[in-house]
């Protein structure tokens, strides 16, 4: 993926690792050192490919944040088919590195830490859970029935007769 990503003439340079999306802030100087128009291509490395839905919030998020795409692309996410890798590629404008790790930190880490919560539940746990959400459910929709047939069994009252006295 990643050299079908680079332009003609441009060669990637690899600066380092983090193992956590905090540890990419360490990142940030190299970015603010980096001239104007610089394009910069971040490796995203999962343990599980985020979902399409997700890649294209984190997409739409970088966009409206104002990240530009590379010249030539219309995207900021970039995923490598058959591999849970993500490239994120973008034109330096202004140090937009705080900015992606800040939309990284709010859209990927909370479904990556609920699942692996999930899958360190003890079994009766996770069927409390279930049955929890379950019945909140069930309890709604009751609610809704009962609201959409109160009016349709309320007893019918007289009508009121124009020029009657009361």
């Amino acid at each position: 993926m990643p050299n079908g990503l680079i332009p003609p003439g441009y060669r990637v340079v690899f600066i380092g690792s983090a193992p956590s999306v905090e540890e990419l802030s360490t990142f940030v100087p190299m970015e603010e050192g980096a001239a104007e128009g610089s394009l910069m291509l971040m490796e995203l490395n999962f343990a599980e490919l985020p979902s399409p839905e997700t890649l294209g919030e984190l997409n739409q998020a970088c966009l409206e944040a104002g990240a530009l795409p590379w010249p030539g692309y219309e995207y900021v996410v970039y995923a490598e088919t058959g591999s849970p890798t993500v490239y994120l590629a973008w034109q330096k404008a202004i140090a937009w590195l705080p900015i992606i790790i800040g939309i990284l930190a709010t859209m990927l880490l909370p479904p990556l830490i609920g699942s692996v919560i999930w899958m360190l539940l003890p079994e009766p746990v996770k069927e409390l859970i279930t049955g929890l959400i379950g019945m909140g459910m069930m309890m709604l929709v009751m609610w809704l029935m009962m609201s959409l047939i109160k009016p349709l069994t309320a007893p019918e009252r007289p009508r009121r007769i124009e020029g009657a006295r009361t």
